[in-house]
């Protein structure tokens, strides 16, 4: 918004419950060409590598290329350019609750109310809360622990990233971990599940330390930075209209079959901006065509019930498809042709008969 130069007589209020200082996630994402964060872009890889029991390859991806931003960059370029513009507030405060009572917003911060009676405003609401009445709903979490490390010797391909690595043992539920090289002897090495519950904190501890030793032939290392996170995966349904705009998680933003976020929450926000330039109402943003939530539920409810190994179903992905169209698949801009092609080098009962539950 700010840097399309159409709200510079708009107010702007930003609700955030803390000032972001610490370098305490990273996004990653793949794209063609340069995109609206090109500038932080800490790393990209051309090439990547898919490894499990069952297949095992690396795949140049062109034209996309595998994109790396630390949080302390984004927070730090987001803040510089807001502070450019004096007509953005920024409130710190954990937000209680908010709601609507006779055309006034009722916000509760910090355990203060506060009151906003004019009508024109438009409210976006990244909060994300599950919706606990809906006990139908399949919950899985994507949590993860990852470690920067450096070695003494050279032992990384920097030209070269691991996608997901299934080699890990499965015990726990879907279980993967990744590596992204900064350089020969520097990297980011994460380890992912799909469960429906978070492990204790020591275990990730652990599985790192076993990874980096069994499959990288790593036991000396520094461990310079760490960083830990839990995304929801559900088949939960999503509105993006209301007394309020969701977005982000909290608008469906989050791909409930991968966990993948960041790139959904830029295409959102294209939308969101084109409308308000336009002046045309927001109950007409596109939202996700309905056959992508068909095939992330139907993904979902075999994964959560156990029907299919994860690595099973990724490691069909990539071996029998183009990397490329996998990728685009992934990033629900493929066609139905496409598509079709794909969900058959699936698994065909396991998938027909959780198909059929969706139905």
């Amino acid at each position: 918004m700010l840097n399309s130069g159409h709200f510079s007589d708009k107010k702007i209020l930003l609700i955030d419950k803390e000032i972001k200082v610490k370098n305490d996630r990273t996004w990653c994402y793949w794209e063609e060409g340069e995109g609206f964060f090109e500038s932080i872009v800490y790393r990209k890889w051309g090439q990547v590598s898919f490894l499990s029991n069952e297949f095992s390859s690396s795949f140049n991806i062109s034209p996309y290329q595998y994109k790396m931003v630390r949080g302390i960059d984004f927070y730090n370029y987001c803040f510089k350019e807001i502070g450019k513009h004096g007509n953005v507030e920024i409130v710190y405060a954990v937000i209680d609750d908010w709601k609507f009572d006779k055309e006034v917003l009722i916000l509760h911060l910090d355990k203060e109310e506060y009151r906003l009676t004019d009508r024109n405003t438009y409210i976006f609401n990244s909060i994300y809360k599950p919706n606990e009445s809906d006990k139908s709903s399949i919950r899985l979490l994507q949590h993860f622990k990852g470690w920067i490390i450096e070695t003494k010797e050279p032992v990384f391909d920097p030209e070269k990233a691991t996608l997901m690595d299934f080699r890990v043992h499965q015990d726990h539920g879907t279980t993967f971990a990744y590596t992204l090289p900064f350089s020969s002897t520097s990297a980011l090495v994460e380890y992912t599940l799909f469960t429906k519950e978070t492990l204790a904190t020591h275990l990730y501890d652990l599985e790192l330390k076993n990874y980096l030793s069994s499959f990288h032939n790593i036991d000396e290392y520094d461990i310079k930075e760490k960083e830990y996170g839990v995304i929801p995966m559900t088949n939960e349904k999503f509105v993006f209209a209301g007394d309020a705009w969701n977005i982000g998680t909290a608008g469906g933003q989050t791909k409930a079959s991968s966990g993948y976020t960041f790139q959904f929450i830029q295409k959102q926000s294209d939308l969101i901006l084109d409308f308000l330039i336009n002046k045309r109402s927001l109950n007409d943003v596109p939202l996700t065509p309905r056959r992508f939530l068909f095939y992330d539920k139907t993904l979902l409810y075999l994964l959560y019930h156990n029907k299919i190994s994860g690595s099973k179903v990724f490691s069909d992905l990539f071996r029998k498809n183009k990397v490329q169209q996998v990728l685009k698949f992934l990033d629900n801009e493929s066609s139905l042709v496409e598509e079709l092609k794909i969900i058959s080098s699936l698994p065909t009962w396991p998938f027909l008969k959780a198909a059929l539950k969706q139905l």
